[in-house]
């Protein structure tokens, strides 16, 4: 068998982890205050900054080897960081336009 059940097991389980995080970014994006939907991405780019600085620790090349090389990184790691900040944009986009139609009903009524 080319696939174990160790390996389904494991690819079940990251699905279900990168659903769920999609699903929290969305829930806490609608909320009214803007920084509950900033927090995922907030941790993202964190988790992101710690694993430069342990590239930073492991490589000891010079130049432009480490800059490429931390440049690299730092996209790679950041991609997460960008889709929940288009969740994020998304979902207040919505709440934004919203609330601008509240604000324009309110000065039509007076």
């Amino acid at each position: 068998m080319l696939i174990s059940w160790r390996t389904i097991i494991v690819l079940t389980f990251l699905v279900a982890l990168l659903v769920g995080s999609i699903v929290l970014q969305i829930f806490l994006s609608r909320r009214e205050s803007p920084w509950p939907g900033l927090v995922l991405p907030g941790i993202s780019f964190l988790y992101s900054l710690i694993v430069m600085l342990n590239v930073a620790i492991l490589f000891d090349s010079s130049g432009w080897a480490i800059v490429s090389t931390f440049l690299i990184v730092f996209l790679l790691y950041n991609i997460p960081t960008l889709v929940l900040l288009v969740i994020y944009f998304a979902c207040r986009g919505k709440y934004r336009r919203r609330r601008e139609m509240d604000k324009m009903n309110a000065q039509d009524l007076e």
